[in-house]
């Protein structure tokens, strides 16, 4: 794999357009990226003193692993320094929560012996990990009621022997609209040994659920088919009492929808959704009265997007924000008032936990020189609690910081930039534009390291490496996430552009030596950068791009999605636009 990056991206270097210096001592290589470790799940402990966590494991294929995905492990923490592993070296865990009572953590996986994801539990305690249920078809998500007897789970139907016998038999032909598979909301008893699970009667396939502190209601997010573009721009969130699994109301969202949340007495429900059906993201705090299902937005204007949400108290919302290429914590009341926000300088928070009756705050984050780790809140401050990468102390790391520019047309557009260490050389350094994909997706100045992002690899070679957030981007509100609409990539590409110019103009770049790469919508952009720009680039690697915007309309499984949020006219009621993009 890492022949392929060194030839699509970092392989930019052996152009003659875009030579570079030599490698610097102890910077980041490409395979140091196989080493790389990254806390991802976290679940606060009942009583607010442990954290449960994963941790990203990858294949060294630079070691001689096999290809492949890499292992997800369990670990959990109780103090900074004092993390200790549960699950390790066994594939991939996920759904981590924990038991009611504090006694044992929850997992999902899928182990020798299963015929799908199975709902495991480890005691805190030690000994090994023992399956609490298996169903007929892979467990999605689940919950767990506060008498740690009734779960609550969202799985399909079993399989139909004849159709599984058909595909044995090599008939996979999917017909399209009329093969989709609905997930159902299920609940058992795991007090009564054997009990078969109960599937509830709701009006369409379920993707998530939620439920409230003292488990009597359930919020189950329910499209009216399984199609992808239903899944993005047709689910509601519904209140669902968990006791007969009825709907007491649905809450009738025109936009995109997101996480949510119960406020602690059941009356509200908390959730993220796009603020009107054109707004390409679930960015936009509402709050719904669990009644009546009717809601309202709070913080539309701000130049912000929120990607988590919990209750601090029954009047209140803690809120994980966006703000440009940063974070924020954000208290906002009921009534829409603002009422605290912390910035993190220098870290970027990517997920939270909290626990209301302990009022403690779990929070992974990454900065500049390491991924994703394990944080917990310290008074006003959050204390480093992992470290599970002590081999990036010895890394030569390049310069990394915002860098703002005016637009042609005289918008703000800004982006992460990173460059080697020391003075830029007369001319300015050759340089790769990395472009996010969506484009509803920002880059935010923290870790940039990985596959396809050569952030501080490509700063080690003597390159600058420029990850700009171009209209359209997420991070700085619904105008700004709403700018590509009707002209996508029009203005958008050409902030990347002018942001060649204004590196240029700050002596920073040299712009005869520009590359450009990214995927998907990144892609795109790289692809009218080989083409109809290529006097701004002497290099380009696209990957999974669009390329032909009316075959992919006609194939691909998001065409409501890419008309409503994004270009507003079908192929036929703007032909010329298509055609030309």
């Amino acid at each position: 794999m890492y022949r392929t990056i060194l030839r699509g991206a970092a392989g930019l270097a052996a152009l003659a357009a875009l030579s570079a210096p030599g490698l610097a001592q102890d910077a980041l290589t490409l395979e140091d990226l196989f080493e790389i470790r990254q806390v991802g799940a976290i679940a606060l402990s009942p009583d607010g003193d442990d954290v449960a966590f994963t941790v990203s494991v990858p294949r060294n294929i630079v070691a001689g692993d096999a290809d492949g995905s890499g292992d997800v492990e369990l670990y959990i923490a109780t103090g900074a320094g004092e993390a200790r592993p549960y699950i390790t070296g066994e594939g991939r865990v996920w759904g981590v929560e924990w038991a009611p009572n504090g006694d044992a953590v929850h997992f999902l996986t899928r182990r020798d012996g299963d015929s799908g994801t199975t709902l495991y539990a480890i005691p805190v305690d030690g000994g090994e990990a023992s399956r609490v249920f298996s169903h007929a078809s892979s467990i999605q998500s689940y919950a767990l009621a506060p008498d740690g007897e009734t779960l609550f789970f969202i799985a399909r139907e079993a399989a139909d022997p004849v159709q599984r016998q058909l595909r044995e038999r090599g008939f996979r032909a999917n017909v399209y609209e009329e093969n989709g598979v609905f997930s159902y909301l299920w609940s058992v008893n795991l007090a009564e040994e054997g009990a078969e699970p109960v599937k509830h009667d709701l009006p369409g396939h379920a993707s998530s659920m939620v439920m409230s502190e003292d488990g009597s209601r359930l919020a189950v997010a329910l499209a009216p088919t399984t199609l992808v573009d239903d899944s993005l721009m047709e689910r509601d969130w519904h209140i669902v009492d968990a006791a007969t699994g009825e709907v007491i109301s649905a809450i009738e969202s025109p936009a995109k929808i997101g996480g949510g949340a119960f406020s602690p007495d059941n009356s509200r429900f908390a959730y993220l959704a796009g603020a009107d059906r054109a707004d390409p993201t679930a960015g936009t705090l509402h709050v719904a009265d669990t009644a009546t299902g009717e809601f309202t937005q709070i913080a539309r204007d701000a130049e912000q997007h929120i990607s988590q949400i919990a209750w601090r108290d029954r009047d209140s919302i803690i809120a994980l924000t966006a703000v440009g290429t940063g974070t924020a914590l954000v208290d906002y009341n009921v009534n829409g008032r603002e009422e605290r926000r912390s910035n993190h300088e220098g870290m970027v928070i990517s997920a939270m936990d909290y626990d209301r009756d302990d009022r403690e705050l779990a929070v992974t984050a990454h900065a500049a020189n390491h991924p994703r780790e394990l944080f917990v809140a310290s008074g006003r401050s959050l204390q480093r609690w992992t470290d599970h990468n002590p081999q990036l102390a010895d890394i030569a790391w390049g310069n990394q910081s915002v860098f703002e520019y005016t637009a042609r047309d005289g918008e703000r557009i800004e982006g992460v930039l990173v460059t080697p260490q020391g003075e830029a050389p007369e001319g300015g350094w050759p340089m790769i534009m990395t472009v996010h994909g969506g484009p509803e997706a920002h880059d935010n100045n923290g870790w940039v390291n990985g596959y396809s992002r050569l952030g501080h690899i490509g700063a080690g070679e003597g390159f600058a490496v420029f990850y700009p957030n171009y209209r359209g981007s997420t991070g700085r509100g619904e105008r700004f996430a709403k700018l590509d609409h009707l002209d996508a990539p029009g203005e958008e590409f050409w902030d990347l552009v002018d942001g060649i110019t204004a590196l240029s103009e700050a002596g920073i770049v040299d712009s005869d030596r520009v590359g450009i790469t990214g995927g998907s919508y990144g892609g795109f952009a790289s692809s009218w950068g080989a083409t109809i720009a290529s006097e701004h680039f002497a290099a380009s690697a696209p990957f999974v791009a669009l390329t032909e915007l009316i075959s992919f309309y006609g194939t691909t499984e998001i065409p409501i999605e890419m008309v409503d949020v994004h270009f507003m006219e079908a192929p036929w009621e703007n032909w010329i636009s298509y055609l030309e993009n």
